[in-house]
């Protein structure tokens, strides 16, 4: 009986967000694609590095939320501090924190970032007639950048998790009623 519980329980997840993945790649795939179709070359770079600097920065989260411990919040708790029940909530459901900031989020950042590195390589390579596809050259440079990004990102999520998850408390909180215990 709890195991069909916790299948039905995991399916719905399942649902619930691959929906929202869906209806997020098409809202940042419109305004990035958009964005990059009608800008010049520096202004769409910018865009890149800004949709590369999400992914990473959602990854930092989805790490620093499932290695965080609820117990360095229970005292703020208390004391009804603002985003420490936030916190603690976070904490306990990390697993679709984390799926949704690392996977759902830094996916598509991810999946962006090469759509935004080809538009920009074909804008170049028309301005410029260079004879070589830039795409290869950029997609590689995106990637390793996104890579590295995410690598030092985890790094700094393990050192600084409790630090993460008070900031994403805080925020957390301001956009919804914390109730304190």
């Amino acid at each position: 009986m709890r195991k069909d519980k916790e299948n039905n329980q995991e399916f719905k997840w399942f649902i619930q967000v691959s929906v929202i993945a869906f209806i997020l790649s098409i809202i940042f795939s419109f305004i990035s694609n958009g964005a990059v179709d009608v800008l010049p070359v520096l202004p769409a770079i910018i865009v890149l590095i800004m949709v590369v600097g999400i992914g990473i920065l959602f990854d930092i989260v989805g790490v620093a939320v499932t290695i965080a411990k609820e117990d360095d919040f229970h005292a703020k708790a208390t004391k009804k501090i603002k985003g420490a029940k936030t916190s603690i909530n976070l904490i306990k459901n990390s697993s679709k924190v984390s799926n949704i900031c690392a996977d759902v989020i830094g996916d598509i950042c991810g999946v962006l970032s090469g759509a935004i590195s080809a538009g920009i390589s074909m804008k170049l390579m028309q301005a410029t007639n260079i004879p070589i596809n830039l795409q290869f050259i950029i997609s590689a440079l995106v990637a390793s950048v996104t890579i590295g990004g995410k690598a030092l990102g985890k790094g700094f999520a393990r050192r600084n998790s409790t630090e993460i998850v008070w900031i994403l408390g805080k925020i957390v909180s301001k956009f919804k009623k914390e109730q304190n215990r």
